[in-house]
């Protein structure tokens, strides 16, 4: 018999990932508006098609692995998951109301792991052995190396592209990367409804195990995945627009040969990391490549105070989140 609680727990887990979609939709819509390649509206449903899309090709759920481990399991409850996505969707509606793009799957984790870490130091035990200590340390290794690695691939791109177009009249040049925009965009949207759906799927199926409701983690029912990928989508349907300003022409200009570096550099990033079942910032990744196609142009190009305010929405994005987590966990066992 499914508990009320878990019912809970799973309808804030799948809220979580609609608003996971309209917070992050600027990262597959930002340069493909601000190059008017697309309306703001046909951006949207252009980047939930292929959010969607991705359900059929991501089935080996690396990435929902490694959060649904992100805690150790003799701390996990449905009221320790029901406090991370509290604290999870408080921050991520904080930061979509002021426009700044930090990490929705940093928020979910920090949430998660806050909240495990409060119930172990309530239950008498050592709050630092109720996290993965290895799944912890790659993920936020990846704050710094997800955009780094964005940046250095778009640098590259950026490059290739300039010299193979060199000879190419403008105007046809132009035509043809707002065309080529139109699958980078696509490839971006497609990696990021793979990596951050699954983030969703591994806290409901925690939840799914710590309430009883199924023996453990190795087999997935199939209804998880395909309610993640579809809330994801209609979550981007709903867009973002204060993200999109921020990412589309705060950080630098860009322009349709730069959105297709920018893109496609962040969809080969987030390949990277789901390939190795790392859940990486869709956020974090799309800035830095938007980053280095600013710096081909010139490093003054970048708006480096913008960038600076990111990074500081970065780096207090998980310690924030943990501490929400922590407090609401606290709250509702001391109080309720």
């Amino acid at each position: 018999m499914i508990s009320t609680l878990l019912v809970v727990v799973i309808i804030l887990a799948i809220a979580f990932d609609y608003i996971n979609g309209f917070h992050d939709a600027a990262n597959s819509i930002a340069t493909v508006v601000s190059t008017k390649v697309l309306t703001p509206f046909m951006a949207v449903l252009w980047a939930a098609i292929f959010n969607f899309a991705a359900y059929f090709y991501f089935t080996d759920h690396k990435v929902a692995n490694t959060v649904a481990k992100t805690v150790i399991e003799e701390y996990i409850t449905l009221e320790v998951i029901f406090a991370g996505l509290v604290a999870a969707i408080g921050w991520n509606l904080f930061t979509w109301y002021y426009g700044v793009p930090s990490s929705s799957s940093h928020t979910l984790i920090g949430g998660f792991a806050g909240s495990g870490m409060a119930y172990a130091f309530i239950m008498g035990g050592d709050p630092i052995h109720a996290i993965n200590i290895d799944a912890t340390l790659k993920i936020i290794s990846f704050i710094v190396l997800a955009p780094v690695i964005g940046m250095i691939i778009s640098i590259i791109i950026t490059l290739i592209i300039i010299n193979l177009a060199k000879n190419s009249k403008p105007r046809v040049a132009e035509k043809w990367f707002k065309f080529l925009q139109l699958i980078s965009s696509a490839a971006l949207s497609f990696a990021h409804g793979g990596n951050d759906a699954q983030k969703v799927m591994g806290i409901i199926l925690v939840a799914m195990v710590a309430g009883g409701y199924i023996e453990n983690t190795e087999h997935m029912p199939e209804w998880i995945p395909l309610t993640c990928y579809a809330a994801i989508s209609a979550g981007t349907m709903s867009g973002g627009w204060k993200i999109v300003k921020t990412m589309g022409t705060k950080i630098t200009k860009v322009t349709p040969l730069e959105g297709v570096s920018a893109e496609t550099a962040g969809a080969v990033t987030l390949g990277i990391t789901e390939h190795f079942g790392i859940p990486a910032s869709t956020t974090h990744t799309i800035t830095g490549s938007i980053i280095g196609v600013g710096i081909v142009k010139r490093v003054s190009a970048v708006r480096w105070g913008v960038t600076i305010s990111l990074l500081w929405a970065w780096v207090l994005t998980i310690p924030v989140s943990a501490l929400l987590g922590g407090i609401t966990l606290a709250i509702i066992h001391y109080l309720l």
